[in-house]
Order: structure tokens, then sequence, then C-alpha cells
């Protein structure tokens, strides 16, 4: 009996998570309710390796410096995150993201836990220790604390009044 009350409880919580039944990860870029996320697979153990996906960075030109340089040039906000807008993991990250999304914007992220070395090379480029880490039109703003003093100073609303929700069906 105990049993059974721990398994639906356990299966309630889990039907809860919206975010991992409404989108299909898989490696690159993908796109849900019109914001952008960038993902990748980690290597799972009991996937045989033909099965495993390729990083399309190893052996090829492109630095991870130039990966987040091009995140931060092509996309008008973009969120450095542990987890994505969908399912943060982390109270900052969901923080972060809940003020962000109140401005109705376009919002690209990547998820810096799948990858340890983006994770370094982000920090490496704003200079800034923590996650997650804002940037709006090319420019680093900060973290969710910035964000959310920026957002009750009304100095956010300035920032983002030029970006429309109109890029958000690209």
């Amino acid at each position: 009996m105990a049993t059974r009350s721990l398994s639906n409880a356990l299966l309630k919580g889990v039907g809860g998570i919206q975010a991992a039944r409404s989108s299909r990860i898989v490696s690159g870029s993908f796109y849900q309710n019109g914001n952008k996320y960038f993902s990748t697979v980690p290597h799972d153990a009991d996937t045989h390796e033909d099965f495993r996906p390729t990083n399309k960075l190893q052996g090829s030109a492109v630095s991870l410096k130039d990966v987040v340089e091009q995140d931060v040039k092509e996309n008008p906000v973009m969120i450095y995150m542990k987890g994505v807008p969908e399912f943060p993991q982390c109270g900052f990250s969901s923080l972060a993201v809940r003020v962000l999304k109140h401005y109705n914007v376009p919002l690209s992220a990547r998820n810096i836990l799948e990858d340890p070395e983006l994770k370094s090379a982000v920090k490496v480029y704003s200079n800034w220790p923590t996650f997650p880490q804002i940037f709006i039109k090319g420019e680093f703003i900060g973290g969710s604390d910035i964000i959310m003093n920026m957002h009750q100073s009304g100095e956010l609303k300035e920032k983002l009044k030029d970006i429309g929700s109109s890029q958000k069906s690209e």
C-alpha cells in the first residue's frame, strides 16, 4: 500500500514537469514557444557509441570563444544559465528567466551544465564568475540580481524596448 502511494506521488511529480514533456531535446539548437535554445545530449554509458551524439566543434576551427561571441552577437537576449528557460535548474536562473519573460522578448539560452568547457569560456568572455549570465544586444549585463534591480528601476524596460516579440517568429 505504501509503495503504491509513493509510486503514485512520484508519477504525479514527474507528470507535473511540463518542460520535460513539451519538447524533445536534441543536440544543437531548437525553438520552443518562440524561444531559441541550445543543447547537447550528454554521453550516456548505456548508449552504443554509434548512436552517441558527436561534438561538431571538436576538430573544427570554431573555438568556444567564437561560439560565445556568435551567440551574443546574433541573439538580442542571450542567457547562459543552469538548465533551460522552460526548466531552470537553479533559483537564480529561474529568477532571471521569469524577469526576462515578463517583457515578452525572444530569449536565447545555453545550458552551461551540459558543457564545463563552455561554462569556462563564458566566464572568460564576460570576466564574470557566476551564472546566469545575461547579454542584451551584445552587451554583458550581469546576473539575476542585476536584472532584478534593472527591472525594479525601469532600466530593463528601457533596455529591451526595441526588442519586439515580432522577432519571435524567426
